[in-house]
């Protein structure tokens, strides 16, 4: 089902504004905690925290014993957020769009913690008269996890108004819809389904430029925004942050060892991956997604992602324009080198 953008945004400022509002939204330190995250190899150093404990881990040694974490899965940003402004999860991971929305709509409660991963995103295609992104007509479907804000929409907005011009971002918009990596996946494979298109994610990618006929590359994201770009990273409400600051510090130091540990070992990541997510994509496959142009990004600063901040402000998406990537980061990462 395809949302309005607008009701979604809408809606998410209704709710966060009354969040904040709130005296009963005081968050209190908390020894359970729930955290998001979305399908695909984008999360691996997410399934590495989970594995090895190293929140928890990382909790105890910063003197905050019998922590435990609860990892829940999503199909796409949106419902991520709207979880996370309910007050049902703690700290969700997933795309800069989403991150700066919230960030925007409720006037700085919610911010970034660090980021996990900047691994390059592909658009896909079997229609074999897309080849560019100039190619995409008002006919074709292209699948995105949340429409709007997600990482591969705002991305499709930045290059249509390299391609035709700064009033035209969002030319492109009527043609996206909304749904997950694996459901996009799936209808790309079928030949008879509409969608012929699909701005994936490792390591959705990589399958379907394996395993459909006709796939093929129409863009790459590092090419749209001239590098690697962070989808994934982790965020929280200030009050969450406020509430449970060594919980904050546990998230960073777990990241950070998760992130090593895969640069290590990739071979024993591969196979945490697996056993947590249940992908019966071979090892060895995975191996092979993982030496791909860019595909070993996981880093704790952010990428990117003032250039993501620009975008939304210009076409009014953000109504705030931050000045530096450090306005939408908790202190915890102010120390890195981030763009």
């Amino acid at each position: 089902m395809v949302h309005s953008p607008a009701r979604r945004a809408f809606a998410a400022g209704l709710l966060a504004v009354g969040l904040l509002a709130s005296g009963s939204g005081y968050a209190q330190q908390k020894s359970e905690i729930a955290i998001t995250r979305q399908p695909g190899i984008i999360y691996l150093p997410t399934h590495i925290i989970e594995k090895q404990g190293l929140i928890e881990k990382h909790a105890a040694r910063l003197g905050v014993p019998g922590v435990t974490t609860k990892w829940l899965t999503f199909t796409g940003g949106g419902s991520q957020t709207d979880a996370l402004l309910a007050g049902n999860v703690d700290i969700v991971n997933t795309g800069t769009g989403n991150l700066l929305l919230l960030w925007d709509r409720t006037r700085g409660g919610v911010k970034g913690i660090v980021a996990t991963s900047a691994l390059p995103l592909l658009l896909v295609s079997r229609d074999p008269k897309i080849r560019t992104i100039k190619d995409i007509g008002p006919g074709d479907k292209v699948a995105v996890p949340t429409v709007k804000v997600s990482t591969q929409a705002i991305l499709l907005q930045m290059a249509a108004g390299e391609i035709w011009g700064a009033d035209q971002s969002g030319r492109l918009d009527a043609s996206t819809v909304q749904l997950g990596h694996p459901d996009a996946a799936i209808a790309l494979a079928n030949l008879t389904h509409e969608i012929k298109t699909h701005f994936a994610a490792p390591p959705f990618q990589y399958v379907e430029l394996r395993t459909v006929p006709g796939a093929h590359i129409v863009a790459r994201s590092p090419d749209i925004i001239g590098g690697p770009l962070t989808q994934g990273q982790f965020f929280t409400t200030t009050k969450f942050a406020d509430a449970n600051p060594k919980i904050v510090q546990a998230v960073r130091a777990a990241s950070e060892e998760a992130q090593a540990f895969i640069r290590q070992d990739p071979a024993k990541a591969v196979e945490i991956y697996r056993e947590v997510t249940g992908d019966k994509t071979s090892a060895e496959d995975l191996l092979s997604y993982l030496a791909e142009p860019g595909m070993m990004e996981f880093n704790l600063q952010p990428q990117g992602t003032m250039r993501f901040a620009e975008h939304l402000s210009r076409i009014g998406t953000l109504r705030t324009k931050p000045k530096a990537w450090t306005d939408y980061y908790l202190p915890v990462a102010h120390d890195l080198s981030g763009s």
